[in-house]
């Protein structure tokens, strides 16, 4: 029998394999009946291979996979990872599908540990601020205090208090910061943050929106999946040589960073970061206070930087964050030269006062 007599439209493939495979009632072989079949089908496929030659067509050359994945499980197993091919087509390696197996899985485990941080961001009980408040949160930070164009070298932890306007309008000054610690510049003393509308005008003062997110902004923020993702899709502006995908990945964090929103707004730019391709866990991360969590962290070669937001593995409150060099930055692949953790998070009235106990949200 030649390709050609079994794949002109005359043959059966299902009496075909008959000839071949075992009936019904003989699937349970002892190994050398096993042997013996795969052995027919070697050598039917050797003659195959070896008669006039065919077109190969994709219909063709899905038949010739077809008898493969119909051998019993015992015979597969004897027989090893048996992968018929024709000459001069491409052969998936078992390397490849291991690593699309590993990739489905670290997508899911992904996608699972946000819906859990999501799941955990509506369980916090916030209190909505009002635009005449100022949201304060303290961190413990070490940045780079290398030279310029130097090698990276981090500094020890140092304590950093801001507090952030949550006026809806467009103001100039939106709000203090006050950083303590060995070696830091203007070390304890209170720093207006001015900041320009985008066409440089001090005067004309920036209003609440995506660079500069209040409360009631981001109260505004469509919480289903798709609508945000679309939103922050459109508003985001990326970098030079940042793709959108990272853009918006580095827009999403600056919106939970020293921010307080409504739990179900929270829950849905977690779930938004679940949609974003490239986003992976790392298992282990730690914040400048040495506490561990888990990362949520993308990287791109296009990027100079990578961002990692640290959660606790048991709560999935946000503990801080990491900040990395990447090789395309001219040093060695993931150089840490900043780190963060979120010691307290607070509304007040003043951006001159801390929060009492029951002012703190976390």
């Amino acid at each position: 029998m030649t390709a050609s007599d079994r794949h002109d439209g005359s043959g059966d493939d299902a009496a075909h394999l008959r000839g071949l495979l075992p009936d019904a009632p003989e699937w349970d072989l002892t190994p050398t009946r096993h042997l013996h079949h795969r052995n027919v089908l070697l050598r039917e496929i050797d003659q195959e291979q070896t008669a006039a030659p065919t077109p190969v067509t994709p219909a063709l050359q899905r038949r010739w996979l077809r008898p493969v994945f119909l051998l019993p499980a015992t015979a597969m197993a004897l027989a090893g990872a048996l992968i018929l091919t024709l000459p001069g087509t491409e052969q998936e390696p078992g390397a490849k599908a291991e690593a699309t197996d590993a990739k489905h899985a670290a997508a899911n485990g992904v996608v699972l540990t946000l819906d859990r941080i999501a799941a955990a961001s509506m369980e916090v009980d916030v209190e909505p601020v009002r635009d005449d408040q100022f949201v304060y949160v303290r961190s413990l930070v070490r940045g780079n205090e290398g030279a310029f164009d130097g090698p990276v070298k981090l500094g020890a932890p140092h304590r950093r208090e801001i507090w952030v306007s949550q006026d809806s309008a467009p103001i100039t000054r939106t709000g203090v910061i006050r950083e303590s610690g060995k070696g830091v510049p203007m070390s304890g003393q209170r720093i207006p943050i001015e900041t320009a509308a985008p066409d440089g005008s001090a005067e004309q003062g920036v209003p609440a929106g995506i660079d500069r997110p209040t409360y009631q902004w981001l109260a505004k923020l469509p919480t289903d999946t798709d609508a945000l993702r679309k939103l922050l899709y459109a508003q985001t502006r990326p970098l030079e040589n940042e793709s959108k995908d990272q853009a918006v990945f580095r827009k999403i964090g600056d919106l939970l960073n020293e921010t307080v929103m409504p739990p179900a707004n929270a829950a849905a730019l977690y779930k938004t970061v679940a949609t974003i391709p490239g986003v992976s866990v790392t298992p282990d991360a730690t914040d400048a206070a040495g506490r561990h969590g888990i990362g949520i962290t993308r990287e791109e070669t296009g990027a100079a930087t990578r961002d990692e937001w640290i959660f606790d593995r048991n709560s999935f409150t946000l503990l801080g964050s990491r900040s990395y060099l990447t090789h395309t930055a001219g040093t060695k692949p993931s150089t840490l030269y900043n780190s963060t953790a979120i010691m307290e998070t607070g509304v007040v009235d003043r951006d001159d006062r801390e929060p009492t106990d029951k002012q703190k949200t976390a």
